[in-house]
């Protein structure tokens, strides 16, 4: 494989409770479970890792019990750090709530990660083979977004870079989110966020919007439905429908993450954007059958899930021939 993933974002500590349904303004409730998980930005990268991709955190970790504790699941992880903590604060962390209905309910508290600077991105030297990442949490940071956005202006023209906007798009600076677009290589992206980028319509409309009037340097655009898969659309017009798999979700928490994060690792392999779709695809249904928000597949259990639905299409497929 070549180069790593340079991930440029925030990771934060996840509090996990699971309940059967939110609490009505006013009232409580007592949760089936509880657990402290590193979140936020780990979650894309460990999708990158588990998939066999050499993975780089180049944003900020915080002075205390969270940032400590987000250093040690990136070191089990294998994931280096190229950035100092922050003398000034500790790492930021997330209530997540996850309902009966498999859906979470988030508030988070910014720490560390929501001051960056050009000083404390100098460590940060993407070399050629490199693919960079940032999602739209850090561009919503009022003290981080300025800084981030000239870096990435300023990435060399041969390095990929990859953008997810994420939920909290509406929260970037329309300037700040232009800027980012425009450099763009990737974008991947939820229905939602593509509708807030380009307007209203269906999903190859919309595809066909955000190519040519917000990234016009990017190879192709990925938006993700969820169960129903995702379209990838590439600059040269070309464009599909990459179905999903049918599972039962338990916890559609870092079900994006992982997605976004296979599929950068089989590009990087050099598998074609539909394929690294149909891969990402499979790590994303993976992650929902799991409890917790880094439930990113291995490469090994990817290429066993797709083996098994090849084998079961192929068995049907069989079976009508021999009824015919």
């Amino acid at each position: 494989m070549s180069g790593r993933l340079v991930h440029v974002g925030s990771a934060v500590v996840d509090y996990v409770y699971r309940i059967d349904a939110l609490p009505a303004p006013g009232t409580e409730k007592t949760a089936s479970s509880y657990a402290r998980v590193a979140g936020g930005g780990f979650n894309m990268m460990v999708a990158a890792s588990r998939t066999g991709m050499q993975v780089a955190f180049g944003g900020q970790l915080g002075t205390g019990p969270d940032g400590d504790f987000l250093r040690a699941a990136l070191a089990a992880e294998g994931i280096a750090t190229l950035t100092p903590p922050s003398p000034a604060m500790d790492s930021g962390n997330c209530v997540a709530m996850i309902s009966g209905d498999a859906e979470r309910t988030f508030v988070s508290w910014p720490g560390a990660e929501s001051v960056l600077t050009r000083d404390m991105m100098a460590p940060i030297k993407p070399a050629p083979g490199d693919w960079v990442f940032t999602s739209g949490y850090t561009l919503s940071y009022p003290g981080s977004r300025d800084a981030l956005a000239d870096w990435i202006a300023a990435l060399s023209p041969e390095i990929p870079f990859v953008f997810d906007p994420t939920p909290v798009i509406a929260e970037i600076p329309r300037q700040i989110l232009n800027r980012v677009l425009a450099r763009t290589t990737w974008l991947s992206c939820n229905t939602n966020e593509a509708a807030e980028i380009a307007g209203a319509g269906d999903a190859q409309t919309v595809a066909v919007r955000l190519l040519a009037e917000h990234c016009p340097k990017a190879a192709g655009v990925v938006i993700r439905a969820g169960a129903h898969g995702c379209l990838v659309r590439l600059a040269d017009g070309d464009t599909r429908a990459v179905p999903g798999f049918a599972v039962h979700a338990v916890d559609t928490n870092g079900a994006g993450d992982a997605h976004i994060g296979a599929f950068v690792s089989a590009l990087s392999r050099g598998l074609s954007p539909w394929e690294a779709a149909r891969y990402a695809n499979a790590a994303a249904a993976l992650s929902v059958t799991r409890h917790g928000g880094s439930s990113a597949p291995t490469g090994h259990e990817i290429q066993e899930f797709l083996a098994l639905r090849d084998q079961a299409t192929a068995a049907r497929g069989e079976g009508r021939e021999a009824t015919t």
